[in-house]
C-alpha cells in the first residue's frame, strides 16, 4: 500500500518493481511513461531555460557569500594576494570535480526510471538483499532527512545574503540596517503563503530571470576580471596545493566556506525527473557554470585590487547607482532558489509517504498537466515557522553559513555511498571502487571541515535530520508491527470463500470495496464485518494499493483484477513512488477493462481504523510507540487521502495493542 497507514490495514515495504537505470556511458531519459515524458518532446533551449530556473537557483546565488565567508574574519584567512588566488582556485576546482565530474559525469546518469534524488536512488537499493541493506536504508532516510534541514536554510540564508546588500546601497544604508531581519521575513512570509497557488505559472518567468541573473554576475566578473587579468592564475590547482601547504590545518577548515560554492549540486540529480538529462547538462555548461567562475574570479580580481571589500565583494563589484537595481534582481534570484527547495520538499516528502516512511498528510496537486507539481499544506507550514525561526536566531548569513555546510556535505557523501552500491553491479567492486573512493574523499573533506562548525551552528541541520530520521522509522516500524498483528487476525481466502459457499449468506444489491494491503488473506475488516451483520453485497472488491520500488507504473499496467468466485475479486493496483493514487481512478479502470460494476452511488468502502493502545510489549522502544501513536492520530484520514466519495465510506474499528 502506499506507506503504510491507519486505516488501510496497510503494511510492510513496497512491493519490488523493475527499476530501470542504464549502465554508465549511456544517455538517459525520463520514461515517457511517467511524470517527465510530455516534458522531454519539447523544445531543448526550452527546457534548458526551465532547468536555469529549477536546478540552478541555489548554486546560482552562492556567490552573494560563498566567497565572503572565506575571508570572515574568524577564518583566519586574510586577503592577500596569494590567499585570494589560492581560495579561487578552490572554488574552481570544487565545481569542476564535485559539480562536473562527480554529478554531471556520474550520478546523473544512474536514474530510477528517469527520476534523481536521494530516495530514487535508495529504491533502487531496496530490492537487495543482505545485512548490509539495513544501514544503506537508514544512511538513506538519513541523507533525505538532511534535505529537509537543507530545505530549512536554503531560504533562511539565501534571502538574508540578498536583502543584506542594502547595507552596501551609497547614503542610506547604514539606515536600513535594523530592518534587513523584517524585511527578509516578510519576503519569506509571503513566498510560503503563495504555496498553495502552485509553481506552474511562476514557473514560466523563473527561467528568463535566472538567465538575466546569470548574465548580469557574468558580466560584473568580467569587467573586473578585464581590469586584473593576473586573477586568471587561481585556474591553475598548484594555487590551491600551495594555499593547503601554507596555511596546513586553517586551510583544511577554509574549505567549509568553500563547499558553499557548490550548495545545490544535488539539485542536478534530485529535479532529473522534471527536465531530463541534457537539458540540464546544457543550461549548466551554457550558462550557469561560465557566469559562476566569471563572477567569483570577478570577486577575487576586486580583492586582488582592494582586499579591503573582502566583507562584501559581490556587492562591491557593482558601482553605486547599479546597487539597487542589484539587491533587487538578488532578491528574486534567491526567492527563486527558496522555490525550488521547498518544491523540493513536497516531492521528497510525498515519496517517503508513498515508500511508507512518513504518515499521510494532505497532497494537493496544483497542476492539471504536471504531476510532479504538489503542495502539503502542513509540510509548508513547518517550514515557514522553520525558516523564521533561523532568521531570528541567526540574524545574519554569516552565522546561518556555519548551519547550512553540515547538510550539503553530509548529503553528497550518502550520495556517493548509494551511488557505489548500486553501479558495484555493472562495472565490479574495483572499477566502482576507484571512480567513487576520490569522490568519497572530497566529500569527507569538505564534510570534516565542517564538523567544527557544529557548536556555532552545524547542530541545527543534525538534529533537524535526527528527528525527521526518528519519525520516519518509528512510521515504518509502527506499520510493519501492526501489519503482522492485522496478518495474524486475517482468515485465508481459501478458508473464507468456501465458508460463503456452505452458509449462502442473503447478499444486498451493489458494491463493497474492502482495502487490504494482503495478497493472500481476508482483510480483517471485512471478517469483522460479515461476523458482526451475516450479510455481503452482491459484489465484493478486496482492494490492494502496492507501491513500487519505480517512480512511475504505466496506467495501463497499474490495475489487474482477479476473479476469485462467488461474487468476490481481487483489484491490485500498483503505483509508483511519484504517483498519488486515486480509488475512483482504479474503479473506473476496472470496469472499462475488466467489466466489473462500479457506480459510485452502488459502492461502499469499507476501512479499518485501529484504536492503538501503549503497552510494554517487547519488540518496539517505548518512545517509538508513543510517537508512532501520535502520529497515527494526526495522519490524513484514508478517505481523503484516497479520495473516496465521503458519503460512502464506513469504518470499522478495531483495539490494537502496541
Amino acid at each position: 500500500m502506499s506507506g503504510p497507514t491507519p486505516g488501510t490495514e496497510d503494511a510492510g515495504p513496497p512491493s519490488g518493481g523493475a527499476a530501470t537505470t542504464a549502465p554508465i556511458g549511456a544517455e538517459t531519459t525520463s520514461d515517457s511513461r511517467g511524470h517527465g515524458g510530455h516534458h522531454h518532446h519539447g523544445a531543448l533551449g526550452t527546457l534548458a531555460l526551465g532547468a536555469l530556473g529549477v536546478v540552478y537557483g541555489d548554486i546560482g546565488t552562492s556567490p552573494l557569500y560563498a566567497l565572503r565567508e572565506c575571508f570572515h574574519e574568524s577564518s583566519g584567512i586574510t586577503p592577500t594576494h596569494e590567499n585570494v588566488l589560492g581560495v579561487l582556485s578552490l572554488f574552481v576546482w570544487a565545481m569542476t570535480l564535485v559539480v562536473v565530474v562527480k554529478y554531471i559525469f556520474f550520478v546523473t546518469r544512474v536514474d530510477n526510471q528517469g527520476e534523481g534524488g536521494i530516495l530514487a536512488l535508495l529504491a533502487l537499493v531496496l530490492p537487495k538483499r543482505g545485512p548490509r541493506v539495513g544501514w544503506l536504508v537508514l544512511m538513506g532516510l538519513f541523507g533525505a532527512s538532511l534535505l529537509y534541514a537543507d530545505g530549512m536554510l536554503t531560504p533562511a540564508i539565501s534571502v538574508v545574503s540578498a536583502v543584506e546588500g542594502i547595507e552596501q546601497i551609497e547614503g542610506v544604508g547604514h539606515r536600513l540596517d535594523d530592518w534587513i531581519v523584517p524585511i527578509a521575513i516578510a519576503i519569506l512570509v509571503v513566498l510560503f503563503l503563495a504555496q498553495k497557488r502552485g509553481t506552474g505559472g511562476v514557473g514560466m518567468i523563473f527561467g528568463p530571470i535566472m538567465l538575466l541573473w546569470f548574465v548580469v554576475i557574468g558580466a560584473l566578473g568580467a569587467v573586473q576580471v578585464v581590469q586584473h587579468p593576473e586573477v586568471l592564475a587561481a585556474i591553475s590547482p598548484h594555487h590551491a596545493v600551495t594555499f593547503f601547504a601554507r596555511h596546513q590545518l586553517i586551510g583544511f577548515l577554509v574549505l567549509g566556506s568553500v563547499v558553499l560554492c557548490i550548495t545545490g549540486g544535488e539539485a542536478l540529480y534530485a529535479d532529473m525527473g522534471h527536465f531530463g538529462r541534457r537539458p540540464i547538462v546544457l543550461a549548466w555548461f551554457a550558462v550557469a557554470f561560465p557566469g559562476l567562475i566569471l563572477n567569483y574570479l570577478g570577486q577575487g580580481a576586486l580583492l586582488l585590487a582592494h582586499p579591503e571589500h573582502a566583507h562584501a565583494p559581490f556587492f562591491s563589484m557593482a558601482a553605486g547607482w547599479m546597487r539597487i537595481p542589484l539587491v533587487i534582481l538578488a532578491t528574486l534570484a534567491t526567492v527563486i532558489a527558496s522555490q525550488a527547495l521547498i518544491s523540493g520538499a513536497f516531492s521528497l516528502t510525498r515519496q517517503a509517504i508513498q515508500l511508507g516512511y512518513l504518515p499521510r498528510l494532505e497532497i494537493r496537486h496544483t497542476s492539471s498537466m504536471t504531476e510532479g507539481q504538489v503542495y502539503l499544506p502542513e509540510v509548508n507550514r513547518i517550514l515557514m515557522v522553520a525558516c523564521i525561526a533561523l532568521v531570528i536566531a541567526f540574524q545574519s548569513s554569516s552565522r546561518m553559513a556555519a548551519a547550512y555546510g553540515i547538510a550539503v556535505t553530509g548529503t553528497m557523501g550518502i550520495t556517493t555511498v548509494l551511488f557505489y552500491v548500486v553501479v558495484r553491479k555493472w562495472w565490479g567492486t574495483a572499477r566502482a571502487v576507484a571512480v567513487c573512493a576520490p569522490m568519497l574523499v572530497v566529500d569527507l573533506a569538505f564534510f570534516g571541515a565542517n564538523v567544527v562548525k557544529i557548536a556555532s551552528g552545524g547542530w541545527v541541520p543534525i538534529v533537524v535530520a535526527l528527528g525527521v530520521l526518528a519519525v520516519m522509522t518509528s512510521w515504518k516500524r509502527g506499520r510493519e508491527r501492526v501489519a503482522r498483528f492485522l496478518q495474524n487476525r486475517s482468515v485465508p481466502l481459501d478458508e473464507f470463500i468456501p465458508r460463503i459457499e456452505r452458509e449462502s449468506p442473503f447478499r444486498v444489491k451493489g458494491t463493497a470495496v474492502f482495502m487490504t494491503a494482503s495478497a493472500n488473506g481476508t482483510p480483517p475488516v471485512l471478517v469483522h464485518h460479515y461476523r458482526h451483520n451475516q450479510v455481503l453485497h452482491e459484489q465484493i472488491m478486496l482492494l490492494s494499493i502496492q507501491v513500487q520500488d519505480v517512480p512511475f507504473v504505466p496506467k495501463d499496467e497499474s490495475v489487474s483484477v482477479d476473479d476469485l468466485g462467488h461474487g468476490i475479486y481481487r483489484v491490485t493496483a500498483k503505483y509508483g513512488f511519484m504517483q498519488s493514487p486515486k480509488v475512483t481512478d482504479i474503479l473506473r479502470a476496472a470496469e472499462k477493462k475488466h467489466g466489473l460494476s462500479t457506480r459510485p452511488e452502488k459502492t461502499s468502502f469499507y476501512l479499518g481504523r485501529e484504536k492503538l493502545v501503549v503497552t510494554k510489549n517487547p519488540g518496539m522502544a517505548q518512545w517509538r510507540k508513543v510517537l508512532f501513536t501520535f502520529l497515527s492520530r494526526n495522519a490524513r484520514p484514508a478517505s481523503d487521502y484516497f479520495k473516496l466519495p465521503p458519503d460512502r465510506v464506513l469504518e470499522i474499528g478495531m483495539q490494537l495493542e502496541l
